[in-house]
């Protein structure tokens, strides 16, 4: 079928060119193996050599079901190296063709892995990074150093990827198709590998036992904070917690972490001495007692006192940027080139988006924060101070969110009590939390709040709000604020849309 397209296909190929973002060369054709995507015409075709391929793998990749929601009366999703380990054995292992660190954790973990990314990326090494989950687009997941992996180059290792565990399925090989984390995981590897990367940062997805990034074998293991999430998954404790991520530990490897909840140290610490591990402290990296999280502060390193001033706001950010930077140090002595400049212009050029991110629109501030479990929901309490200043008054406005897995009361206590006003967006989720259930956790709280129909009817509803008050005298000072914050998905449909709005206007500029 190379080079020519099917005539009864021509109408349908038609609108489904009009439907996406594609320019108007198109390439070779052949039929999509498994026609069971979401998108009835896309399932017809897709290039090798083109954006229609991106828009028929995404459209293949987003019909998976979310490894997270079982529907009614089915059992989860079994998780399993071992198959893992069979698809990338029959793509020919490419997780072996580049040295790894792997960062597991609660939080902080998505932050440390871009902080380390780009002290390696100044350092000269070209530096992949594996991140989840995305907040706009899928590609945002897989780079090297500060660019996104491509549309074509994406599409390219999806269908690589899914064609050869289809195969696999197809002679018993694999029980079933892999799922959407673990078919971006082998993609990533794929990518890393054909491209070549120096060293791959790669951040679990969940947990770190059973994780899909698990089956590299990493020069560091690194262990951000841990706290109580995704409890009906990992365990109902801190220690079970932590067991689960102590499992990206390697028999006479080495650890990098922090002191933190005394359970969760126990039981790492248990787990490091079990498997001979080395441990390696980033406390000395820590920067003196009283800095707050958007000051510049020094610290020693490498031989070198070292001035570190992070964009990322937050004095939790601290913590994440000690484990960077011992990590980083800890690299130096395998042999990487890692230097004290590096190490500082890394730190400064850091790009994590939606992480108390301060975005201005009309004259209104936006902070976006993806907290969506109770230990980031005291982050952004506390973090707030950094992205607004002296004048703690003014936050009034809460967009808010979240999946029904998450303790909705515990974050209302948290965040609500804050604002004059939440107003609660529907999210694009088959596990985000019903309306009626947000509404009564604002009412447990006193909070005035109202549910909105979409995202887009949030954000405005939000902005009338800010900028008229109604008369409460809530604009003393500064210019008004609006937090979204919840869940990853309002932030990244709230972001795309808030960019975008600025984007257009300075166009018209």
């Amino acid at each position: 079928m190379s080079g020519k397209r099917p005539r009864s296909a021509g109408v349908a190929l038609d609108r489904l060119k009009n439907s996406v973002e594609a320019p108007k060369l198109w390439g070779s054709w052949r039929l999509i193996p498994n026609p069971a995507i979401g998108n009835p015409l896309a399932r017809l075709f897709y290039t090798q050599t083109s954006p229609m391929s991106y828009a028929a793998a995404l459209a293949q990749l987003n019909a998976m079901v979310p490894e997270l929601f079982s529907k009614p009366g089915q059992p989860r999703r079994k998780f399993s190296l071992d198959q893992v380990h069979t698809l990338l054995a029959a793509l020919g292992d490419p997780q072996a063709r580049f040295p790894s660190l792997l960062i597991a954790g609660t939080n902080g973990k998505g932050s440390t892995a871009s902080i380390l990314a780009s002290i390696l990326t100044e350092s000269g090494l070209r530096t992949g990074l594996y991140t989840s989950p995305h907040l706009e687009r899928v590609n945002e997941r897989i780079r090297i150093g500060r660019t996104l992996i491509a549309d074509d180059d994406f599409a390219r290792r999806f269908f690589r990827v899914h064609d050869t565990a289809e195969k696999l399925v197809g002679e018993g090989a694999l029980p079933q198709l892999p799922s959407f984390f673990e078919c971006l995981t082998a993609l990533a590897f794929l990518y890393f590998a054909d491209v070549g990367v120096d060293i791959a940062v790669l951040e679990v997805g969940m947990g770190g036992r059973l994780d899909a990034t698990n089956v590299v074998d990493p020069l560091l293991s690194i262990i951000t904070d841990i706290s109580l999430d995704h409890m009906e998954w990992l365990g109902s404790t801190i220690g079970q917690i932590a067991r689960e991520k102590a499992g990206i530990l390697r028999r006479g490897g080495t650890l990098v972490t922090l002191p933190q909840h005394p359970e969760a140290s126990q039981v790492v610490g248990e787990v490091a001495a079990e498997l001979g591990v080395r441990a390696v402290s980033a406390t000395p990296y820590m920067p003196p007692v009283g800095v707050r999280g958007a000051e510049p502060y020094a610290i020693e390193a490498l031989g070198a006192t070292i001035e570190l001033a992070s964009p990322l706001l937050g004095i939790h950010q601290h913590r994440n940027t000690a484990l960077a930077v011992a990590a980083a140090a800890e690299l130096s002595q395998h042999g990487f080139p890692v230097t004290p400049e590096a190490i500082s212009e890394g730190v400064r050029r850091t790009s994590w988006p939606g992480r108390l991110e301060r975005i201005t629109r009309n004259g209104v501030d936006w902070i976006l924060d993806v907290a969506h479990n109770p230990a980031g929901a005291w982050s952004l309490r506390s973090g707030l101070h950094d992205a607004l200043g002296e004048d703690e008054n003014r936050p009034w406005v809460l967009v808010f969110s979240c999946l029904r897995d998450k303790p909705v009361q515990e974050l209302a206590q948290i965040l609500f009590p804050l604002f004059k006003q939440v107003i609660f967006a529907p999210i694009q989720s088959p596990r985000a939390t019903p309306a009626e259930e947000l509404m009564a956790a604002a009412g447990a709280t006193g909070t005035p709040a109202i549910a909105t129909d979409s995202v887009a009817e949030a954000l405005e509803r939000a902005s009338g709000h800010a900028e008229d008050p109604g008369g409460e005298g809530l604009r003393s000072s500064g210019r008004p604020v609006i937090v979204v914050s919840g869940s990853v998905y309002l932030v990244g449909e709230a972001r795309g849309r808030l960019m975008s709005h600025i984007e257009h206007k300075e166009r018209a500029l």
